[in-house]
This record gives structure tokens, C-alpha cells and sequence, in this order.
């Protein structure tokens, strides 16, 4: 296959010559419409961690370290023994899996309905670290003969370090691949302010407000989502100004004057990221007299180690003891009905638009100097140009 520079929305695209990479003629299968929903995953029993770190250390969209090939094999090895000792504490595996497979069915039950000119609708789940991993699951798309997917990002707000990654493994697939593909793809890659997932957010965090002691006043609400890297956040990663609208919006939704803040957890490693953690903000309102707290994860959409292990047992119960604070913690959207109606109409706004890739999507961080990213965006413009000739 030869490859040739084409002009696009950002500068230049690949335009493919000779045998035309989106060409095929495989016969149709009875679904119209595939649903690729896009997440890192979790080991689903105690022995798959060790492999799962090992992928997720050898991950440069998440860290750049030296030698990464040897690092990263030798943080995943000394790692696994404490992060497997989590798992088991949460029952032995991430919930991830089973969580996101009830919402694809869902997601896709929903859209039959509300699109039966796309439909019939098939999920399909491709995880970054763990099985079903997503080139493993685009390898399944192909043999059963897809014609229509879209990549569906399970992050609700969009960063270099997850959505982007999982962007990076299906265009590495795609550059691997000999054969020609016939896929239509289109990428959703950011929704954080879609009115259902708001909604839901904002009904479980109903569900715990009367639960609190009545006597030590008002809950403060600490909107906790993954930390990110200060490195990554001055290259221009638009994480932390999407998990901002997202809150802002979840309040005004609310409709309520409870003290509110947005918090980072999962720090990992010496360098800086975003403040204040969420640990850090439990003892300073602890030191302020502040006793009731109300934990939110805003950032993940599904129960994970994050929400079972760091917020229910880390904060929940180990740090609430130590520092004399009540602390419940509201559940991820999961399948809420709220929830599933709008990724549903996420998808069919997207259907509708029949925009394969965003103009967000395509712009690269104004401080990435990263060639791996700049390719995919260039791979990701000739979705427009190959869908607007369907």
C-alpha cells in the first residue's frame, strides 16, 4: 500500500492510493448499525492485573518515561502484589465488564427504538488494558462483516491520556492491517454535558442526600474524577475544562446551594497533577469543622477499583475514621435510565449529523509535539472525506 499526502482540515491527511483502505465488498450482516463502547477496563479475576498493568505502563499516552519497555515491565511487577490486594478486597475483579455489556444492551435496545432507520443496533466493548481488548474486538467487527460502526468513547469528557489512547489503538490497527476494510466509522468522542448523563448524575446524588446525620449540617459535594499529570494539562488537554462544565452543569441542574468542589484522584508517581486530591480535600474540610461529605464520581460511568476501592474503602471508610467525617458517596451512572436515554440520544444526534469526525477531534493539543498523535489525526480526517462518499 502506498500512501500519499492529501490536504485537510488540519494541515495535511492521508489519502491512500493504489488499493483504497476503506474499500471492500464483504457481505452485510443483519445488524446495521455497530456500537463500539471505548473504556480502559479492568482485570475481571486476580490473575489478569499483572498483564493489565504491564499494558497500562507501556502506555505513552499516559506516561512518558525512559527505557519505558524495561520501566514500565518493572513497575507493572512490583505494582501488581498491592493493586491485586485491592481487587480481592472488592471481590476479586473489576466490575468494569459486566457493567459496561449491560449498557451496551441497553444503549442499543434504546436506540432501536429511537432510530429504526440506523437500527438494528450491536454492541461491541474494547478495553485498552484488559480483555476484551479493543484490537481484539475490531478484529470480531470484521469477520462479522460491519458496515457502519461508531467509536464510542466511554469517557464523557476527552483527554489525550484515555479517549485519545483508545483513538491511538484503533488507528494502529488499522495501519497494521493488510487487508481493506469496509467499515464506515465515526468517532463520538466527548459528551460531558449530555442532559441524561447530567440527569442521572444529579438523581444519585438525591439518593444520598437524606442520609446524612441531620445534626452536623449541610453535606459539602466533592465532584472526584481521575487526576491528570500537570505536564499533560499545560500541553492544552481540554480534560479539566470539560469535567468543569460538566459539574457546573450538574449543579445548576441540582438546582441547590450545597457547597461544592471538584477534586482529582489516582494520583500515580512523583510528578505533579491536578489539586487539590480528593484526600487532601477530605482532611482540609475535616480541619474545618466539615463533617459531612458527599462523594461524586464525575468522570466514570460505570463502578470500578476507583469507585469500590478508592473512594468506598480508601476514603469511605478508612480515611472518614482517621480524620472524624461522614462520608457517602454517590453510585456511578451505571444503568440508571436517565443514564442509558441519553447515550442513546448522543448516538442518534451523531447518526444524524452524519459528521464522522469532530473539528475538536482533529486539532491536537496547541503544545503536542508528539508524532504518534499527529498521525492519527490525519488518519482521522480521511473518516470525513471517506464517509462523504458513501
Amino acid at each position: 500500500m502506498r500512501w500519499a499526502l492529501t490536504p485537510g482540515i488540519i494541515g495535511v491527511g492521508w489519502g491512500l492510493t493504489g488499493r483504497q483502505f476503506f474499500a471492500g465488498g464483504r457481505s452485510a450482516k443483519p445488524y446495521s448499525t455497530a456500537v463500539l463502547l471505548l473504556n480502559m477496563g479492568g482485570p475481571a479475576e486476580l490473575g489478569e492485573v499483572g498483564p493489565f498493568l504491564h499494558r497500562l505502563f507501556q502506555d505513552r499516552d499516559i506516561m512518558q518515561l525512559p527505557m519505558q519497555t524495561q520501566v514500565g515491565a518493572w513497575l507493572a511487577k512490583r505494582r501488581t502484589p498491592s493493586i491485586r490486594a485491592k481487587y480481592a478486597e472488592i471481590g476479586g475483579g473489576s466490575p468494569i465488564l459486566k457493567w459496561t455489556k449491560i449498557q451496551g444492551d441497553l444503549l442499543c435496545k434504546e436506540l432501536d427504538s429511537l432510530s429504526p432507520s440506523t437500527a438494528p443496533h450491536k454492541p461491541y466493548v474494547g478495553f485498552r488494558y484488559a480483555n476484551p481488548l479493543t484490537r481484539s474486538t475490531l478484529e470480531e467487527m470484521e469477520r462479522d462483516g460491519v458496515k457502519r460502526a461508531v467509536a464510542f468513547s466511554q469517557y464523557p469528557q476527552y483527554s489525550c491520556a484515555t479517549t485519545g489512547s483508545s483513538i491511538h489503538e484503533i488507528h494502529k490497527f488499522y495501519m497494521d492491517k493488510k487487508e481493506s476494510s469496509s467499515i464506515k466509522w465515526s468517532v463520538l468522542d466527548r459528551w460531558g454535558t449530555n442532559p441524561g448523563f447530567v440527569a442521572a448524575v444529579v438523581e444519585r446524588i438525591k439518593e444520598q442526600l437524606p442520609h446524612f446525620p441531620q445534626n452536623q449540617g449541610p453535606p459539602v459535594i466533592l465532584f472526584s474524577a481521575h487526576s491528570l499529570p500537570m505536564k499533560t494539562v499545560n500541553r492544552g488537554d481540554p480534560y479539566p475544562v470539560e469535567v468543569s462544565a460538566t459539574v457546573e452543569l450538574v449543579m445548576k441542574t441540582l438546582g441547590s446551594t450545597y457547597p461544592y468542589r471538584l477534586v482529582w484522584q489516582s494520583k500515580v508517581g512523583p510528578i505533579p497533577w491536578l489539586r487539590p486530591s480528593t484526600e487532601e480535600a477530605i482532611k482540609g474540610l475535616a480541619a474545618k469543622k466539615l463533617r459531612n461529605i458527599l462523594l461524586v464520581p464525575i468522570a466514570f460511568v460505570n463502578e470500578h477499583i476507583e469507585t469500590l476501592h478508592e473512594m468506598d474503602i480508601e476514603y469511605g471508610s478508612d480515611l472518614a475514621k482517621q480524620v472524624g467525617v461522614t462520608i457517602r458517596r454517590a453510585q456511578a451512572p451505571n444503568d440508571h435510565p436517565f443514564f442509558i436515554k441519553g447515550m442513546a440520544e448522543c448516538v442518534v444526534n451523531h447518526l444524524r449529523e452524519d459528521v464522522a469526525v469532530s473539528p475538536q477531534l482533529l486539532m491536537t493539543c496547541p503544545l503536542c509535539t508528539r508524532e504518534t498523535c499527529g498521525k492519527t489525526k490525519m488518519w482521522l480526517n480521511t473518516l470525513n472525506s471517506f464517509n462523504q462518499k458513501q
